[in-house]
């Protein structure tokens, strides 16, 4: 199995995310259902003095899991609100949006304005 780093740090991923899901709605992450699953589940597989505890391990891998696709979603909608087509952009504009910039034509006899 993948080193999966420790459960308390998903733990606060997951609570991270949750934040960021609740911070639009402006009610306390702590209030929602979510957190309080999240908390009881993280509880109740904590580790044991066995050796091997499955039940522990395949949380974690489901809980490092989830924590990936709610970070992606973030992302993804962060992505898609910044490039997405806000209708017909100038040149300069789309030549900005990925780091470059028009040539500078010089004003005098012979240019167009």
């Amino acid at each position: 199995m993948a080193n999966l780093g420790s459960p308390a740090r998903t733990l606060r991923g997951l609570l991270r995310e949750l934040r960021y899901m609740n911070a639009a709605t402006g009610r306390p992450y702590r209030d929602t259902a979510a957190y309080r699953y999240l908390v009881k589940a993280f509880r109740a597989h904590r580790v044991t003095s066995e050796k091997l505890c499955r039940a522990q391990h395949e949380l974690h891998f489901q809980a490092a899991t989830y924590l990936c696709l709610l970070r992606s979603v973030r992302e993804h909608v962060a992505l898609h609100q910044e490039f997405h087509s806000k209708g017909e952009r100038s040149v300069e504009e789309s030549a900005g949006l990925v780091g470059l910039k028009l040539p500078h034509q010089p004003g005098g006899k012979g240019w167009e304005p």
